[in-house]
């Protein structure tokens, strides 16, 4: 039995003041507010259920601070995301993802959900177990404290135009199986645990053809199905122009989109888009500081909500690894694009930071009994948040903020170190290599 206490804690019902914490075997046994702190260990500032990353390329990581010479669109962004991709296997991944991991622990972040399309070897072929590459995903959330969904995510075509898709070429090839069959084929042999789940993906309508989709969604049945969905104008315009529907419709006409199904990034959707997503309950999980940082644009993040659909967040390709930066971009672009405050509730930015059941982890994101003992204590006495109302936390904090997070009962990080050392020096070790050996 492991016993805390904090000043301040976000449960269930909202704001609390004075919360012992009693956690056994993994999960919260009590939870009572308005007690002194007796023996329990204090916790320090304000206590937060663990964050959810619902959204993540963890190789793309490599690419932080070196994409920004030049311009350009997200289209020449890819490119060089193309040829880190070219550079991985197993082994460095692994190195790679352990790192990148770590640094979401540091933030925070107890389970993530990884848009995981880099499976195979350099020109196609498979790994001795096809599945090396997400393996190697696996070991290094294992080694780094957060638990996995691996969204394995089917990728059969190079593009879409007005003519139809494209094939496969370069370092395509690796993210391609043969077929949907395939595809579900090789998902099949991946075997969940208590810190492991299996997901499912389509990468876009622009990388899997419309006559696969009823595959993936028999595979998916029972498990969360996520895809990008309009995360560019130019995929709008392929899909519209081969299709005659928008990627949301597209989706919708093959029987995939409903409360299992998230909408990554969702930024350029029609109204009637918007109301297909909100009258399922689907999510849209939105990356602002990745959406920023590409140039892909604002969604329409209140009126999805107000449509009925979930929120969650993701940090995508980690230009920042921080999830409470993400859900304050998400009030603070509204901002920009209605010119009114308070269009998204701290309440609501919580609940969308903590959206870990988006990805298969129903049993995480609340500080209840019988949940899994998550929590994530927010100092109230740095620089950035000293004078800080706790109520409005979201609004203030950083990952910098961070000093205690606990996954399943088991301190990760602790006085904002985590427990694998010197992770600035891993992520240094990890990433240098991709860029000076090549």
């Amino acid at each position: 039995m492991s016993v805390y206490w904090a000043e301040n804690a976000f449960l269930p019902a909202g704001l609390a003041h004075n919360v012992r914490f009693e956690i056994d075997k993994s999960r919260f046994v009590t939870i009572t507010p308005d007690v002194p702190q007796d023996e329990a260990y204090k916790l320090p500032g304000v206590v937060l259920p663990g964050l959810a990353n619902c959204h993540s390329h963890a190789f793309h990581r490599a690419l932080r601070g070196r994409t920004h010479h030049g311009g350009g669109t997200f289209w020449t962004w890819r490119e060089q995301m193309y040829a880190i991709a070219g550079r991985l296997d197993p082994d460095t991944y692994l190195t790679l993802a352990r790192a990148v991991y770590a640094e979401m622990a540091l933030a925070g972040i107890t389970s993530v959900g990884e848009f995981h399309y880099l499976h195979h070897a350099p020109g196609g072929g498979q790994y001795a177990d096809p599945n090396d590459m997400g393996e190697a995903l696996r070991q290094a959330a294992r080694d780094a404290g957060v638990r996995l969904t691996l969204l394995d995510t089917c990728y059969l075509a190079g593009g879409l135009n007005a003519d139809g898709h494209l094939p496969l070429v370069g370092v395509q090839e690796r993210f391609g199986d043969r077929d949907a069959h395939a595809w579900s084929t090789r998902v099949s042999r991946l075997r969940e645990d208590d810190q492991f789940r299996v997901g499912a993906a389509v990468h876009s309508v622009r990388a899997v053809p419309r006559e696969h989709l009823a595959t993936i969604r028999e595979a998916a049945a029972g498990r969360p199905l996520h895809a990008h969905v309009s995360e560019q104008p130019g995929e709008n315009d392929a899909c519209h122009a081969f299709y005659g529907l928008s990627p949301t419709a597209l989706f919708h006409e093959a029987g995939m989109v409903d409360d299992q199904f998230s909408a990554v990034h969702a930024t350029h959707l029609s109204d009637a888009d918007v109301r297909a997503l909100g009258s399922v309950r689907a999510t849209a999980c939105f990356c602002p500081t990745t959406e920023r940082d590409l140039a892909d644009g604002i969604g329409p993040a209140r009126g999805l909500l107000d449509a009925g659909a979930q929120l969650s967040l993701g940090s995508d390709q980690h230009a920042v690894i921080d999830i409470l930066e993400e859900a304050r971009a998400l009030e603070m672009h509204e901002r920009l694009n209605t010119l009114q405050r308070g269009r998204i509730q701290p309440d609501e930015l919580l609940s969308a930071a903590t959206a870990h059941g988006t990805i298969g982890w129903p049993e995480v994101g609340r500080l209840a009994v019988a949940q899994r003992a998550d929590l994530v204590a927010v100092r109230l006495d740095t620089v950035r948040t000293a004078g800080v109302d706790p109520a409005q936390i979201v609004l203030a904090a950083s990952a910098g903020d961070i000093d205690t997070v606990i996954r399943d009962g088991e301190v990760v990080v602790s006085g904002g170190e985590h427990r694998l050392g010197d992770v600035g020096r891993m992520l240094n070790d990890a990433i240098t290599p991709l860029w000076t050996e090549n």
